[in-house]
């Protein structure tokens, strides 16, 4: 098998999670410069299975506004869109101005999954593959922002990871017998990625690989690098502040029995622990 791993040392937690504040406050301005000025973004989130798209897409959204950014995770086609253009349901979830949208996995899954397990036929694969380009670079022309991020991963933190997760009951959801399937057919998916490249890696929408051994490397410096990538600018906020609160008019809370509240578990909990075992 192969062995990947970029070769970086694992950041200390307190230096990441303030590197991670700081980038995540400059999402937020460049947010706010995607929705003052109309931009269209959106970034693909490719990669091996337990690479970490996933984590790194909950890093990005997690202060912007729903409004502004969505992620997209497509399901399975339905029999309706399997007779559409391949294209057709991704083109559907493309942003409109001052919009961001992040593809949890994107059109992409025909050069990879649908590739390797048989999903598709191999014209539909070379077609695929000839389409491609011509469609990034309609979007691209027609002024939208495409950013395309691989996830690389090593078999074995692959293997790690979904050892953890298989015995992880809050995890458990995340790997499925497809996702198993992929150590079997490592070399299959590795052979499938790199003639995806040498089809799509063009210069109006590269490829940028993220090495993803360390979680931790792999969201700070997928974040950093696409904050690079755009000449966004700090836009001047409103001066907002509090207003003073008026006088009382007389209103009276309605009393508590009238309403229905959840029962106090937090406080069976501090009780449970106070009674000891």
């Amino acid at each position: 098998m192969s062995k990947g791993g970029g070769g970086t040392d694992r950041l200390p937690r307190a230096l990441y999670e303030r590197e991670l504040f700081r980038l995540q406050t400059e999402l937020v301005k460049f947010q706010e410069w995607v929705r003052a000025e109309g931009e269209r973004l959106v970034v693909l989130f490719e990669g091996r299975d337990a690479a970490g798209k996933g984590s790194t897409i909950k890093r990005v959204t997690e202060h912007l506004n729903p409004r502004v950014a969505r992620i997209v995770a497509l399901p399975v086609p339905t029999e309706r869109e399997r007779t559409q253009w391949y294209f057709q349901r991704y083109v559907e979830n493309l942003p409109a101005a001052g919009e961001i949208v992040l593809f949890d996995r994107s059109w992409y899954n025909r050069a990879g999954v649908e590739r390797v397990m048989g999903f598709c036929t191999p014209e539909e694969y070379r077609r695929f593959l000839r389409q491609c380009p011509l469609f990034e670079r309609m979007l691209v022309e027609d002024g939208l922002l495409l950013r395309k991020y691989w996830f690389s991963v090593s078999d074995a933190v692959q293997e790690q990871r979904f050892r953890r997760r298989l015995s992880d009951p809050t995890r458990r959801w995340k790997i499925s017998a497809m996702d198993l399937e992929s150590i079997t057919r490592w070399e299959a998916y590795s052979r499938a990625k790199d003639e995806m490249f040498v089809h799509t890696d063009i210069p109006e929408a590269p490829w940028y690989v993220v090495e993803s051994d360390d979680k931790r490397t792999a969201r700070i410096n997928m974040i950093a690098h696409l904050l690079s990538t755009v000449p966004y600018a700090d836009l001047l906020q409103p001066d907002l502040r509090l207003p003073p609160r008026p006088p009382s008019t007389g209103y009276e809370r309605p009393p508590r029995y009238l309403q229905t509240y959840v029962p106090d578990h937090a406080a069976a909990l501090l009780n449970q622990v106070r009674s000891g075992p």
